[in-house]
């Protein structure tokens, strides 16, 4: 009985309207290892964003909602008229420019936004976990992670092939027809989506841009060999960034 007596008084203090430390120092772990989790699978994927950013964020969304409950409860005692969400909710506007930073913009790709989404909903984790959702919160760290797993096998299996590629050429001469090298590609059943030219007159050379979707078996090293015979190439690279 005591044993039961001492969990109740523990979830009381940790589950109470008021602001305690005891309450506070178990939001605050309980937001780091749920923002952990989460950066995990990031961090996983190569992502610079990892456990300890994903975890900072979570933790400082939830101090964020302590704070914004003891301010006019403990402090003003406005227990009917008070305002909790006031300050909390400068964390999900503010929680744009880290997210803004976590996407990498690059001419014809940008980089970034699926981390940038992931800091965001983290912080409205430890939103959650502040105000003493905790079941919620917990559901909401596991869906992520769920939707970062298995959402992205998912798009693998239906867009397979899907994702655009940029085949870079540097020829030394002025390129006037693109035909002969729209053959090659045609040959290798690359499609071709878009191309972007760049001609230097100083030098006498044209770098092209074939922005392309293709299979995932694609002979790359073949093609390119094809694209080599047609003369005067100094260079092919396979990239997703356009650099005109």
């Amino acid at each position: 009985m005591e044993d039961m007596g001492g969990m109740n008084a523990f979830w009381e203090q940790i589950d109470g309207g008021s602001v305690t430390v005891l309450g506070a120092s178990f939001k605050l772990l309980l937001s780091m290892v749920l923002g952990a989790i989460v950066g995990l699978e990031r961090r996983h994927k190569g992502q610079i964003a990892g456990m300890r950013t994903f975890a900072l964020i979570c933790m400082g969304a939830t101090l964020a909602m302590l704070v914004s409950i003891y301010i006019p409860v403990e402090l003003l005692g406005m227990t009917e008229n008070g305002d909790p969400g006031r300050i909390a909710a400068q964390v999900i506007s503010g929680i744009g420019f880290l997210g803004a930073g976590a996407i990498i913009q690059m001419k014809g790709s940008v980089r970034g936004l699926t981390t940038a989404a992931g800091m965001w909903m983290t912080a409205s984790i430890g939103l959650a976990v502040g105000a003493g959702m905790y079941l919620v919160a917990c559901i909401a760290a596991f869906l992520i992670v769920g939707v970062l797993i298995c959402l992205e096998v998912a798009e693998k299996r239906l867009f397979k092939g899907a994702e655009l590629k940029i085949v870079r050429l540097k020829v030394k001469c002025v390129v006037e027809d693109l035909q002969p090298y729209r053959d090659c590609f045609k040959a290798y059943h690359v499609h071709i989506s878009d191309e972007f030219l760049r001609y230097d007159y100083t030098q006498g050379t044209t770098i092209v841009n074939f922005m392309v979707r293709s299979r995932d078996k694609t002979d790359f090293i073949g093609l390119f060999s094809r694209i080599h015979s047609l003369g005067n190439v100094l260079s092919l690279t396979l990239t997703n960034e356009v650099n005109n």
